[in-house]
């Protein structure tokens, strides 16, 4: 009460009103006031004339669809009066795209594609044939996005050579980069003509045919609803033999350090039958092996239908937490791989990214028990400090991770696991720095992604903490966590030799034609000889071996990064259940150091 008495002399009114008599009148002559009226409707006629031939307020939102769960194969309405259809059309010009970072920019490249194909464009493997160049972007770390200005001065110098003797050169830039740069983009030296953010593929007809007349065109809106689930990725992956589906898009864990939660959105879901009839596709196609796609992937989460509504809260990982609500109904991650295992059991079924909170036990006993689905999991754990874990936000303790690798490893005795690590993060001590390189000795991962800390505006880190680790303390963390890394991959990669490996044969070596590549079920490069195989292990003929192929291929000797060994005969993943066994103690062994990991 007291605050609110200092405040009462700021709503007191006065009440010394002018007398109404006070108040003049104007007047004008009835001829002058004629006059201004006809002047007047003239002004506000010619206004009219002028705004019913342009674009109107719903030119510029995008309307909700009346039908929230539209048919994944109803064509979405993305009609603009304001520019022809013709205006639309590519006109057989071509398109090149590079892509930069993650699976999913690999994804969205085929829907991008995908967008512009049915427009008349056409694409193009060679830049110098290029009339539009558009970069897929990253912007996870500050050194993927210098990536790219490096590349757009590049290409701005090749764009001013080409004015003089051909059709203008147009360069766009698509993804996270175009979301959280938009600015800079648009304004440094003028080097991008279209910017469109992840949820606006759909625009880029728009906003090409903009910049064809002279204008950036730019959308970078986010979207609550996009999932591109209508759109059929036009699939450009090199080899054929696999395959991204995108199944859910966005992220709502807000861990501190990350800025996909801003360049990507919030979560939702794609509708489980527009993910099953795309691999169905797939298959058909002959495709051996699709990987499922998401930001949070194993949060997947289907509420498109009203009989997936319902009132079972989201099961975690024990010992996990998050800093959102409890999510309920829907069909679960578990409930989408049990369904897409069924379609084909020939083909191999991969996924990433997961967070490690969304592994309840059904979601392993399906790993388990599935013959198609990889005994590969992703458990990104980022730190082996519980200090740096919740400064990170991630909603677990070092205890707690540990306690869930054992789980998994009960389940899925011969699972592979790999990882994502951060050296360097704010706050991060030496003995923070220690305890990592202990949790990498103990799980024992044989593929890791490591890095140093990379701070990125918007995000809770770049507000609220501070980025006090120098950056040659940080490399000098790395180069360690590397290092030990190495070490434990080489050991768990070792266990494998004397086994006998299904693989998945991608094609030729690319450090020799005289071999064959391929990955196993773990997801470990596995290189053998070129040599014609049994067409069964029982079987007196032979067969070469043709990329798309599963190979029996016995492992003769291992490294950090890779397996070598020798195929056998040709298999399926019906045919044979292989099982890894501990080699004799007088096995060659032929480790061979590697440089990079």
């Amino acid at each position: 009460m007291e605050y609110l008495r200092t405040l009462k002399p700021i709503f007191t009114v006065t009440q010394h009103w002018p007398p109404l008599s006070r108040i003049q009148a104007r007047y004008c002559s009835k001829l002058a006031s004629a006059v201004d009226t006809v002047r007047e409707k003239k002004t506000v006629d010619k206004f009219k004339s002028r705004l019913s031939s342009g674009p109107s307020f719903q030119d510029f939102i995008k309307e909700l669809p009346a039908n929230r769960s539209r048919a994944a194969d109803e064509e979405p309405s993305e009609k603009h009066d304001y520019l022809s259809e013709g205006l639309l059309m590519g006109n057989s010009r071509k398109v090149y795209f590079e892509t930069y970072g993650c699976q999913m920019n690999v994804n969205d490249t085929e829907i991008a594609w995908s967008i512009l194909q049915k427009k008349g464009y056409q694409r193009t493997a060679h830049l110098s044939e290029a009339d539009v160049v558009l970069l897929v972007t990253c912007s996870v770390r500050e050194k993927a996005e210098q990536t790219i200005w490096n590349r757009l001065q590049q290409l701005t110098a090749m764009k001013r050579k080409r004015l003089k003797t051909h059709t203008p050169m147009k360069i766009g830039i698509l993804g996270c980069m175009a979301e959280r740069l938009k600015m800079e983009l648009l304004e440094r030296e003028k080097l991008v003509d279209v910017l469109a953010g992840p949820d606006a593929y759909r625009d880029l007809p728009r906003l090409l045919a903009v910049a064809d007349g002279g204008q950036q065109a730019c959308n970078v809106l986010l979207s609550l609803e996009e999932t591109y689930a209508d759109v059929m990725p036009v699939h450009h992956a090199p080899r054929g033999h696999s395959a991204f589906v995108s199944i859910m898009r966005g992220c709502d864990n807000m861990c501190s350090y990350c800025i996909v939660p801003f360049t990507r959105g919030r979560e939702r879901s794609r509708p489980v039958r527009s993910i099953l009839e795309e691999v169905r596709m797939l298959s058909d196609q002959g495709v051996k092996e699709v990987t499922l796609l998401g930001q949070n992937v194993n949060s997947y989460r289907d509420t498109s239908e009203e009989q997936f509504f319902g009132s079972d809260a989201t099961k975690l990982s024990r010992g996990f937490k998050t800093i959102y609500q409890t999510k309920r109904g829907g069909l679960r991650f578990s409930d989408l791989l049990d369904q897409v295992s069924r379609i084909d059991p020939d083909v191999r079924i991969r996924f990433t990214s997961p967070h490690p909170k969304d592994f309840p036990d059904e979601v392993l006993h399906l790993i388990a028990e599935r013959r198609n689905i990889c005994k590969q999991i992703h458990l990104p754990a980022q730190s082996g400090s519980s200090r740096v874990l919740k400064a990170m936000r991630r909603g677990y303790t070092r205890e707690a991770y540990l306690d869930l690798v054992r789980n998994i490893k009960q389940i899925i005795p011969d699972v592979s696991l790999s990882s994502d690590f951060i050296s360097g993060f704010c706050g991060e001590t030496e003995d923070d720095h220690q305890q990592t390189l202990s949790l990498i000795r103990e799980v024992g991962y044989n593929v890791g992604f490591l890095f140093a800390y990379s701070m990125r505006k918007k995000t809770h880190a770049f507000h609220r903490l501070q980025d006090d680790v120098p950056v040659e303390v940080k490399q000098r963390r790395l180069e360690e966590c590397i290092t030990v890394f190495r070490e434990e991959a080489e050991r768990v990669n070792a266990a494998l030799i004397g086994s006998t490996q299904l693989v998945l044969v991608e094609g030729e070596s690319k450090r020799s034609a005289e071999d064959l590549c391929g990955r196993t079920d773990g997801n470990m490069k596995v290189i053998f000889p070129k040599e014609d195989v049994h067409v069964q292990p029982t079987a007196f003929s032979t067969v070469p071996i043709s990329a798309g192929d599963y190979v029996l291929v016995k492992i003769l000797s291992a490294n950090s990064q890779s397996l070598r060994g020798r195929a056998l005969s040709l298999s399926s993943l019906r045919a044979r259940e292989v099982h890894c066994r501990t080699p004799p103690e007088d096995q060659p062994d032929e480790h061979v150091a590697q440089t990079q990991l």
